[in-house]
């Protein structure tokens, strides 16, 4: 008889079906929207450049934490930074930024334009922001040089106090009588630094400097509130800036912190209109972004700009010079660029969407039709005919 036929052969072992994976967390989730984001900004696919996607996330990250929190306008200082040339201004600010964990870097962070990197010295005045207790400081970085004195001129309107430095070895320089001009008429406090003092410097060097300062801004007409200037003494290369005391007393001086509580105690908060109002504001100063083409800077007068506001900009006898959409209200937190969810009322932001203003224009709702007053600036002192 024929072999019996084989056996059937066993079924296969039953799988459990594959477990669904975990819902993303909040990094993956907001890595996944940063990498979607840069691929729609730029145009390319996912699988390029992970650590450009990573410095786009960080960058990203950073501008959610300070967009989305509103700024009490009591708790914001606007200050300046201004001196005679290489009297340490620029490196002062990298000091502030350094103190507040906002770079760690120690050449000229302020200082991004090409020329001014060759030349060493600051061409362009810039602003930027820090964080420091709860307060929002808005630092304005101005040239030296005799040159580019229009530029210190046009933010001094952006400001509501000046942070002096002095190098005490040179003493009051020419420029120091100019921005300390421009500074006491627009009736802003100084705050005098007394720079380079870790070298080797007399006392009678230091007394001198600090009787030249006292005697400018007697012969600057300078009020009785703006005479009653506090002092530090700092040395910006090393990253110290102390009061008189601390510094007589031979005690450990370190950090920026004396400069810092200085800033928030004797540099008033704006006194701009409500945020209420219609927009205003005077534009000060102007950048450029890859992505965003020109960016106007200035401080808020009045009112809140959002992205997507139709705003118009006025030359300064009224002329309606453009109409155009916010595309994003941006402000400079440290040394990165970020992203706002509002420009209000005497906070320092730029604002991206238009092609035409420059600076002494204002920017402003459609129904007003007044331009913010802008400050002339001085005549050069030889003309060519």
């Amino acid at each position: 008889p024929p072999p019996p036929p084989p056996p059937p052969p066993p079924p296969p072992p039953t799988r459990a079906p594959p477990r669904p994976p975990p819902p993303p967390g909040p990094a993956a989730a907001a890595s996944t929207h940063a990498r979607s984001l840069f691929s729609s900004l730029l145009g390319v696919r996912t699988s390029t450049s992970p650590a450009a996607y990573a410095a786009f996330a960080s960058r990203l990250a950073l501008s959610r934490r300070f967009s989305s929190v509103p700024i009490d306008r009591s708790r914001i200082r606007n200050v300046a930074i201004v001196a005679h040339v290489d009297h340490g201004k620029t490196t002062l600010v990298d000091k502030i930024l350094n103190e507040v964990g906002e770079s760690d870097s120690t050449d000229r962070v302020m200082d991004s334009n090409a020329l001014e990197q060759e030349r060493g010295i600051t061409i362009l005045a810039k602003a930027t922001s820090i964080k420091y207790k709860d307060y929002h400081i808005n630092i304005v970085d101005t040239p030296g040089h005799g040159d580019f004195g229009g530029e210190v001129e046009r933010i001094m309107g952006m400001v509501d106090g000046v942070v002096l430095i002095v190098d005490a070895n040179e003493g009051v320089m020419a420029q120091t009588k100019f921005v300390l001009s421009k500074a006491l008429r627009k009736g802003h406090p100084a705050l005098v630094v007394l720079n380079k003092m870790d070298r080797e410097v007399e006392e009678a060097q230091v007394d001198d400097a600090l009787t030249q300062i006292f005697d400018l801004f007697i012969a600057l007409d300078a009020s009785d509130d703006q005479l009653d200037y506090g002092t530090l003494f700092a040395s910006a290369r090393d990253g110290w800036a102390v009061t008189q005391e601390t510094f007589e007393s031979k005690s450990e001086r370190v950090g920026m912190e004396a400069l810092l509580d200085a800033i928030v105690e004797r540099v008033p908060a704006p006194t701009t209109d409500d945020p209420s109002e219609p927009f205003k504001m005077l534009v000060s100063t102007i950048d450029h972004e890859p992505h965003l083409g020109r960016v106007v800077t200035g401080r808020v007068s009045a009112g809140t700009a959002r992205p997507g506001d139709q705003l118009h900009a006025l030359d300064r006898d009224g002329t309606v010079l453009e109409k155009a959409s916010v595309v994003k209200v941006i402000a400079r937190q440290g040394t990165q660029t970020i992203s706002l969810d509002e420009g209000a009322s005497g906070n320092i932001v730029g604002l991206a969407g238009f092609t035409v203003p420059s600076v002494t224009h204002t920017i402003c709702s459609t129904s007003i039709d007044v331009p913010i007053p802008a400050d002339p600036i001085d005549p050069p002192v030889l003309a060519m005919t």
